[in-house]
């Protein structure tokens, strides 16, 4: 079983068992509620920590690798740099040629 599948089990457990016993002993069930969100909140901080590193460890791992691209995303990244390349050749040549239509253009300091 995958890990934040068993962390996110246990957490709903022990938020249910909190709730039954707190309803049962609470005459507010709202109150009853917020307080074994509460509970079960600082039993899963402390008592959980492995699983809810593993939890992490498995997030991080999956966020790292790259997905494949499909056809169309790779066109897309194609033509994005044709474009850039393209643009950066214009601006390129838009100072080079004020440059050179400047007065100071033959001056050296």
């Amino acid at each position: 079983m995958k890990p934040w599948v068993k962390y996110s089990i246990v957490r709903l457990g022990v938020f249910l068992v909190a709730l039954v016993v707190l309803v049962l002993l609470l005459p507010n069930p709202y109150l009853a509620t917020l307080i074994a969100a509460v509970v079960a909140f600082c039993v899963s901080y402390l008592f959980f920590a492995p699983l809810r590193r593993q939890v992490a460890l498995e997030l991080a791992e999956r966020r790292s690798k790259p997905e494949p691209l499909d056809g169309d995303s790779l066109a897309e990244d194609a033509e994005l740099a044709e474009r850039d390349a393209r643009d950066d050749e214009a601006a390129r040549d838009e100072r080079d040629a004020g440059r050179a239509s400047s007065p100071d253009a033959g001056r050296t300091s």
